[in-house]
């Protein structure tokens, strides 16, 4: 049988189901004895599942059998891929499953934000409401504003179904070429970055983090924006300059900013983000939910057993890497 290094915990029924066709070693954190373990275990593995790990070079040159990373989420910017691909180590991730529960998360970070939810919950249980409230605790509509989004992959293009019909919002994208269908669908206008962040009341990002994203949106980026508009990030933290949106946002250059990523994770304590009232914060929960989990875990343990029995895997990240494995094999 092969052999399976777990860093990520799965429901007992997907761990009957691995245990029924491999020798499974699981490992329950990574903290220094979790990564301890890991390494240890490398040697023998044949296939490994997890997610929120970096995987480089020095550590998987410690496994020299890998034929498969299974990885449980739809990024793959923890991953080396020439580096898999040169070994003819397969890869592959989930990127269907959590499409439409990220979406969701980025409509709550829009409505939130633009309504002030989580501030004003705060004042009440503060004991601060005595009296209606005046135009000093006002929010923002979402209904028939613009929404800009910026990567028009399936995570843009379910906020684009959410906008338009949901909120009769004018749409406008910006992705790495234009997507006919999408604006058939729902009348989206495609736009240069620049020309989205100067017309959009809304701009969400839902693009992946590669070397040509990381910090894409900048000062200079950030000062297109409206002085009322909103950013909104469920890709990746760095995508965004943090200390450029910090100075915006303090400086009334933009409304408000709903975040659910960082350039650092966990977001440190004593970040002055978290001092801002105009800022909404959530512990990277864009899939966080009982069903997305589980679906995820399962696309995950259908890729690995795939790729070790030989089957090209249906979300295969780099099937470059299936020449060279069977050159080597």
């Amino acid at each position: 049988m092969k052999n399976i290094v777990l860093y990520k915990k799965l429901s007992a029924e997907l761990m009957t189901r691995l245990r029924q066709q491999a020798q499974v070693t699981c490992i329950e954190d990574l903290s220094a004895d979790g990564l301890a373990r890991l390494r240890d275990a490398l040697p023998s593995a044949h296939g490994l599942l997890g997610a929120s790990l970096r995987l480089d070079a020095g550590l998987l040159d410690l496994a020299p059998q890998l034929e498969a990373v299974s990885s449980v989420s739809v990024g793959i910017d923890n991953y080396d891929l020439d580096y898999l691909t040169r070994r003819g180590i397969l890869l592959t991730n989930t990127p269907d499953v959590l499409t439409e529960t990220t979406a969701d998360t980025g409509f709550a970070l829009i409505l939130a934000t633009a309504r002030r939810v989580v501030e004003l919950a705060g004042w009440v249980r503060a004991g601060q409401w005595q009296k209606s409230i005046g135009p000093a605790h006002f929010g923002n509509d979402v209904h028939g504003k613009t929404l800009g989004i910026v990567g028009m992959g399936r995570i843009g293009e379910a906020l684009a179904r959410r906008g338009h019909f949901g909120f009769g919002m004018p749409i406008l994208y910006h992705s790495t070429s234009p997507k006919p269908e999408v604006e058939q669908r729902y009348g989206a206008g495609y736009r240069s970055l620049e020309a989205l962040l100067e017309e959009s009341d809304f701009v969400c990002l839902t693009l992946p983090l590669t070397a040509a994203t990381t910090g894409l949106i900048d000062a200079r980026e950030l000062a297109r924006m409206r002085p009322e508009s909103i950013l909104i990030n469920i890709s990746r933290g760095k995508v965004v300059d943090e200390t450029a949106l910090l100075e915006a946002l303090q400086a009334g250059r933009l409304r408000g900013a709903g975040l659910d990523v960082f350039e650092r994770e966990p977001l440190p304590a004593d970040s002055p983000l978290l001092r801002l009232d105009n800022v909404v914060a959530t512990p990277h929960i864009g899939s966080a939910t009982h069903e997305t989990r589980e679906a995820m875990a399962r696309c995950a343990v259908d890729n690995l057993l795939a790729a070790l029995a030989g089957r090209r895997p249906a979300n295969l990240v780099n099937p470059a890497a299936l020449d060279v494995a069977r050159a080597t094999g």
